[in-house]
């Protein structure tokens, strides 16, 4: 099954967590690190109700990509992968899973935190919060910060 999960992936389906630990078992791996970004129910003061993410994947996934094999060089890491839900996302629910894994911790932990920074940074990949109050906005988004009424 695990031969199966695309190391980079943006799509609209629920991510899977455990199958991301599968896809990175390496018997060389003393650190495996899943980062879930999730939905959350505020941000900056204000109440959210729930988020959407907008990509053009193709974009997206060539940038993860290119992120995937600099994380790999850059902290030596034995697998990364990195997939990141499109589309509406209930609260508590995971938007982006990055693993990361290595033959000691503080690189799996380095790295993930490396990775995450990066997309938020570069992926062509863009958030919008739906307020308690009617309103919604662009949000986290250097490219695109439009607000919506």
């Amino acid at each position: 099954m695990a031969d199966t999960i695309p190391f980079i992936r943006v799509a609209a389906d629920p991510l899977d967590a455990e199958a991301l630990r599968a896809l990175l078992t390496d018997t060389r791996a003393g650190a495996l690190v899943v980062f879930e970004g999730r939905a959350r129910d505020h941000h900056e003061g204000r109440a959210v109700l729930k988020l959407s993410y907008e990509a053009y994947a193709p974009m997206a996934e060539k940038e993860l990509e290119r992120l995937r094999e600099a994380a790999i060089g850059r902290f030596g890491l034995l697998g990364c992968a990195v997939h990141h839900r499109t589309g509406e996302v209930p609260l508590t629910v995971a938007a982006v899973i990055v693993a990361t894994s290595a033959p000691h911790r503080a690189e799996a932990f380095q790295a993930a935190a490396w990775v995450m920074d990066e997309i938020k940074a570069s992926v062509p990949i863009w958030k919008r919060e739906a307020y308690t109050d009617g309103s919604e906005a662009w949000v986290e988004c250097h490219h695109r910060h439009t607000k919506l009424n």
